[in-house]
Formats: structure tokens, sequence, C-alpha cells
């Protein structure tokens, strides 16, 4: 499903002037370096798939989560509005609300975040959503830890209004958006045969009948239309919103003639490398910020990419599941050991600790 580089800047030449490619608006942006981090609840023990039951790290206490992010340097905190398990991290009234939640997280994250000097943004998983496959079993391919929500109208106008709710309630500077993604294959569930006569202006010709051809646009559509209802909402809402996509396959071929490039406020490529960041430059709107994202599972050094990407101006990003309660070991404790001696996500937290606070790699504290 990938397409290569040359192949996707060609054809999204070709597409650029369709009448529904609309020019990124003007915000307030950050014009100092991106250097941001996530203590992921995403991920975590008790649920029906491998994402964390709802209620886990519902004590999370704010005031330590944001000294802990602003110890590391941080100025811009990544944390969750609604997470993969569909459960809300604020006093929501559209998407149920964390059982057992202490405080009012996302809400004073932002409060206690802006007396910092940070940027606070949520989150949200258009493609999966544990909440939601569960409550509405024809409108999901289950429930796995991975794509399964297909984009149809009642699936938008839910994700809509949380949204909606979470920019009006919290005060969040921004969110991030995840998993922008088609569910893996079409097997042509009822539902998206509505979606498909809907999208396509035609009649479904069939589960056999339909061609490649048609998946594909069908595929592209579908994939537009849940972009163009997050995008609309914001502008509707909170036009100052920032909106930051994570993507982990810029070339993929579900993205080709799609104005997320062009709208996005950030764009973060999960391959990690400032080559592959760099190569979307020819596709992005003329505000459009680039980010990386240094994470185990990429392979990335960050003792060399960091340093980097704070030269270019490209902007940096860590994540990783909580491992004391639901924090991480304290700053310090990665400050007073040698970036050579972690491996892991705690090799990119020392070093972010150091690059985020202008102290030199080797630094040591005593």
């Amino acid at each position: 499903m990938n397409y290569s580089r040359r192949d996707f800047i060609k054809h999204f030449s070709i597409l650029a002037a369709s009448p529904y490619l609309v020019s990124c608006s003007s915000k307030a942006f950050l014009r100092e370096d991106i250097k941001a981090f996530c203590i992921d609840f995403n991920w975590g023990p008790g649920g029906p798939n491998a994402f964390s039951k709802s209620g886990l790290w519902a004590d999370a206490n704010p005031e330590e989560h944001i000294r802990w992010y602003s110890e590391l340097g941080c100025n811009v905190v990544q944390t969750f509005a609604v997470s993969h398990n569909g459960w809300a991290w604020y006093r929501s009234g559209v998407a149920p609300e964390q059982p057992g939640l202490k405080h009012d997280f996302l809400t004073d994250m932002v409060k206690l975040g802006h007396k910092k000097r940070m940027k606070v943004f949520g989150y949200f998983c258009p493609s999966a959503n544990t909440y939601w496959g569960l409550k509405y079993p024809e409108e999901s391919y289950g429930i796995p830890a991975d794509y399964h929500i297909p984009y149809t109208n009642k699936y938008l106008d839910y994700l809509s209004a949380s949204i909606e709710d979470a920019l009006i309630k919290t005060g969040m500077d921004g969110f991030m958006v995840d998993w922008l993604w088609n569910p893996r294959k079409n097997e042509w569930i009822e539902c998206e045969q509505e979606m498909y006569v809907e999208l396509m202006e035609e009649k479904f010709p069939g589960k056999e009948q339909v061609s490649q051809k048609q998946t594909d646009e069908f595929r592209r559509r579908a994939l537009n239309r849940c972009w163009k209802r997050i995008y609309e909402t914001v502008q509707r809402v909170n036009p100052d919103c920032l909106v930051w996509l994570s993507c982990n396959s810029i070339y993929d071929k579900d993205l080709i003639g799609s104005p997320v490039f062009k709208e996005i406020d950030w764009l973060m490529n999960e391959a990690g490398d400032l080559e592959s960041v760099k190569s979307v430059e020819p596709i992005i709107g003329d505000k459009t910020r680039l980010m990386t994202c240094l994470a185990n599972w990429n392979n990335q050094d960050p003792v060399k990419v960091a340093p980097e990407a704070i030269a270019e101006g490209i902007g940096l990003y860590g994540f990783a599941a909580p491992t004391v309660g639901d924090l991480l070991p304290s700053v310090q404790s990665f400050l007073s050991q040698p970036i050579s001696s972690f491996r892991g996500n705690d090799k990119i937290i020392a070093t972010f600790a150091r690059v985020y606070n202008g102290l030199s790699l080797d630094y040591i504290s005593k």
C-alpha cells in the first residue's frame, strides 16, 4: 500500500489544484524549538486488547506530571483528551470519563502547564477506540489494538463532538491526531457499503464485483472525509488550536490527494531520521512545522538526531509508558549517569533531559 516518495510528490502535485485543498489558516505558531514528550497512557494491562483498561492511572496527579515535564525541559506536553481505549481524561460530556478520574486531568494540566509557559496538547485516535467498538460492533472490525473503525457519518459525528467538547472544556492549545488510517482492509461490512454509496455516489457493486481501483478511491475519500470533519470542527470551535498529525507512513496511497499535509499545523514523521522528515517539504503547507519522533522501535540514535533536529528547527518528540506508578523515574535519575549507560526509551529521555535543558550531552549531575 505504499508509494515511493517520487510517485507521491508527482501524484500530489497533479492533485494540488483540487478545489478541496484549502490553504493552511493563519495561527499563532510556536517559533521556538518544539521540545515535546508524552507519558503514554494508551498502552497498559487489563484491557480486552493491548490498550490500557478503562480507569487505569485515573488517579494521576496533574501537579506531579507537570513538574516532571518541566524538569525534563519540555515546552510542549502531549497528554490525552481521549486515549486508545475510548475513555476521556477530563470532565467530558461526550466521550465517557475514565472511571475513578480523581482530577480534571487534561484541564488541570493545561492550567498548570501555562503557568510554566508550556503548551499542552490533548490526543485523539480516529481509527481505534475500544469503547466505540464494544458499543457499536456493527460499525467496527472488532476491537483489536489496531485500525478498526470505518469512518461512517455516525462515528464522525461522535468524533467531531468529542473534539469540540474537549476544545471548549479543557482550553488545550492543540491536539495530536494519531492513526489517521482506514481499517487495514475492507471486507465490506454493511456500514462500509453504506459509506460507499455516500462517498462514491453510485450503487455498491457487490463484494465480489468491487474493483481494486474502486476500493482505492473509496479509501482515499473515506480518509479525506474524516480529516475534513476534524479540520472543520477546529476551524469552527477554535481556529487558533494547533493540530498535530503523527504519521507512520507518509507515502501511503490512501493519503494521495489528501489536503491534510497542506492544512496540518505540525507534521511528525514517525520514521525518526531527519532525511525522511525533510522529504515531505515539497508537499506541506507554508506554515506547517515538521517534527521527528524518537522511539525505541524506530532505531534512531537520540544522541545523533536530537542535536541535529534542534539545529535545523525540526521539533522533537518522545513518549514512554509509565513505569513508576503513573509516572516515569525522576529526571534527576536520567541526569545522574552518562547517556551511554541507558538503553531504549531511557536513553531517549536521558538525551532529551540534556538537550531540552541546554546541557551538554556529556553532562552528569552531582
